[in-house]
């Protein structure tokens, strides 16, 4: 696949390759992207090694976006995020949007932050360390684990099917929520 044209955002959605981690917590990220996807998206997922990603074309508005699922594991989103910022020449200020996961937010719901910092996320951090904290990110809300849990397991294990409707149930505001920032409305 050849772009058509370079974007105008790029939106990546966090979590971790493979079936595994399917349906995890920390996978909240890709399930939002699969909701752009669904969309707004305007062709096939494509495997794309030097990104280290899959992508998709898509289109919000008139708007040409990249849909982006890095395949380089949480801890070094980073990684995908500097080699298609670096390729397309994008302002990580204005045109990079990064859905993730957030224990700190409650289940199911959806923040959008111009900038910050990275918190406890590990994916997020990766990214901080390679720009700042002069980027858009848009946190969905997994809730916080329950008392003596371990945090790492936690994210990484499955969630239960209520945990699961109440996600898709905010996703259901996700399209929206992107064409406003999108169109700068």
């Amino acid at each position: 696949m050849i772009l058509s044209m370079k974007p105008a955002l790029v939106i990546f959605g966090l979590g971790n390759a493979g079936a595994q981690y399917e349906r995890t917590r920390h996978n909240a990220g890709f399930m939002a992207i699969d909701v752009l996807s669904s969309e707004f998206g305007q062709d096939d997922w494509q495997d794309k090694q030097k990104f280290d990603s899959f992508i998709q074309e898509a289109r919000v508005g008139v708007a040409p976006v990249l849909l982006v699922k890095p395949k380089t594991f949480m801890n070094l989103s980073g990684d995908a995020v500097r080699k298609v910022v670096e390729f397309f020449k994008l302002d990580v200020s204005t045109q990079v949007l990064i859905i993730s996961d957030d224990i700190d937010i409650p289940l199911g719901e959806l923040r959008l932050r111009m900038s910050g910092g990275p918190g406890t996320h590990n994916g997020l951090k990766s990214i901080v360390d390679t720009y700042g904290e002069d980027f858009s990110r848009l946190r969905v809300g997994i809730g916080n684990p329950p008392t003596g849990q371990d945090l790492s397991n936690w994210v990484l294990s499955k969630m239960t099917k209520e945990e699961s409707d109440a996600l898709q149930k905010s996703f259901e505001d996700l399209p929206s929520m992107v064409e406003k920032f999108v169109i700068g409305d």
